[in-house]
């Protein structure tokens, strides 16, 4: 008797996650402006000079908007120049004042700083000085948020914490950064929000990941730092006007906006 309840037990619980793959496996479908199969954003991270000195020019020249990142430090050395990438319509986010990852950064070590040694307090106050500079100098109130080197957490072993939480509070948006995925529209958590890697990638290597990671009418969120000639940690100059043009052919089904304006776009969509 025992034997039989058992396998009667084991049958419906198959049963059971067998129905759930199937719902799980249904996908309704998102529509995008213009009938875009996907959206895309294409961001840049730290406020690093070439950013401004090289990046903008492209983007104004084809009319498209990016979001930049920005960490005071680096804007105030370009802040005539950010100013101007305000006016032109680009987004500013925000991107922490002191810039903190994880101490295995040999650099940050030598500031006496890392994420492995601080506090959630001081990380806040950290974001909101940024959020404060910010608004001063660029009169802009970033909305959304990317975590330095996407780390997202504070502390060591059993006493770790996530900054997620505080990324919520005060923005519409977090993004972090390495990722292997894109975003599904009707899943994604906008306070870790994925980004992909372009620095250092050619065209041809960027239209093959774009193209591996569309299903679902995936949200796709580029993320470079510096602009100029590639390497590991620049987007090349020459391979981001390719990309422009290409995104913003209609025959490749793209739409190509701020973080902040998909975002809006996407949130009115599932509340709907």
């Amino acid at each position: 008797m025992l034997k039989r309840l058992s396998i009667i037990t084991m049958a419906a619980l198959l049963t059971s996650q067998s129905s759930f793959a199937v719902e799980s496996d249904l996908y309704l479908g998102f529509q995008y402006p213009g009938k875009a199969q996907n959206a895309i954003s294409i961001t840049f991270d730290d406020a690093r000079h070439s950013q401004v000195d090289i990046g903008t020019a492209i983007l104004n020249k084809h009319q498209a908007k990016a979001t930049f990142y920005v960490s005071p430090f680096n804007a105030k050395e370009r802040l005539t120049k950010w100013q101007d990438a305000v006016k032109s319509g680009h987004e500013i986010g925000n991107h922490t004042s002191s810039h903190v990852c994880t101490g295995n950064f040999e650099w940050l070590r030598k500031q006496n700083l890392s994420l492995e040694e601080t506090t959630l307090a001081w990380l806040e106050n950290d974001i909101l000085s940024a959020q404060a500079y910010i608004k001063e100098q660029l009169g802009v109130t970033p909305r959304a948020f990317a975590y330095p080197c996407g780390n997202t957490f504070v502390g060591r072993g059993v006493n770790t914490k996530s900054y997620v939480p505080i990324i919520a509070k005060h923005f519409d948006s977090g993004r972090t950064w390495l990722d292997e995925s894109a975003n599904n529209p009707n899943f994604t958590d906008f306070a870790q929000l994925t980004g992909l890697r372009i620095d250092g990638l050619s065209f041809a290597e960027i239209i093959t990941m774009l193209e591996q990671l569309r299903e679902n009418n995936a949200w796709l969120i580029l993320a470079g730092h510096e602009i100029g000639k590639g390497d590991q940690y620049t987007t090349d100059a020459k391979v981001l006007e390719q990309l422009l043009v290409y995104l913003q052919d209609p025959d490749n089904g793209y739409w190509l906006d701020t973080v902040s304006n998909v975002g809006d776009y996407v949130k009115t969509q599932r509340e709907k």
